[in-house]
């Protein structure tokens, strides 16, 4: 049982994932049956998906709002992608860090319409619960530091809650020193 108070949660009604497979992408609603995994998820309006306009209105904490960033690296016509978890405060280094992690020549941000496509997810709700298991995850150490963090759902019209340090349980994961920096 959770604390429903807990202030990760703002003014939203945590309920449990599994049993909620109506408010989630297909993918998440699948990886979230796993009994090992605590994680919840909060029905939002739509038009609150994006991190500020969400933490504004239903008082989630900034800090505790963990991004998925996608990044492709390309590499003589080779493409990879990598899940890298940052907190809502800081930036991805994707020209350094890890265009060097994918061994690629040349790391961007991948298109919204690669990321949702190669998710099944939407944007503004790219999780990495759910997501394609041969991409790494890679996650930010500070990110594993909160009892709870608010991650996408797969979907704009909700959210997930899990441990922060259940994001090293998801698989291929891994917690990376230097993925992010704050923002300037």
């Amino acid at each position: 049982m959770i604390d429903r108070t807990h202030p990760v949660f703002g003014r939203l009604e945590p309920l449990p994932a599994a049993e909620h497979p109506e408010l989630l992408a297909p993918s998440v609603a699948e990886a979230v049956q796993d009994p090992e995994l605590q994680a919840y998820v909060a029905e939002i309006d739509p038009q609150y998906a994006d991190t500020e306009q969400l933490c504004a209105h239903y008082d989630v904490p900034l800090d505790a709002s963990i991004n998925a960033v996608i990044v492709r690296g390309t590499r003589a016509g080779t493409e990879k992608f990598a899940v890298c978890m940052t907190p809502a405060d800081r930036r991805v280094d994707v020209n350094g860090l890890v265009r060097k992690k994918l061994d690629a020549r040349k790391a961007s941000f991948a298109p919204m319409d690669v990321a949702v496509e190669a998710t099944g997810m939407e944007y503004g709700g790219i999780t990495p619960v759910g997501a394609p298991a041969e991409w790494p995850i890679w996650v930010d150490p500070l990110a594993v530091e909160h009892d709870w963090v608010c991650v996408g759902s797969g979907v704009r019209g909700s959210k997930l809650f899990l441990p922060g340090s259940s994001l090293l349980t998801l698989p291929n994961s891994e917690a990376v020193e230097g993925l992010t920096r704050p923002a300037s």
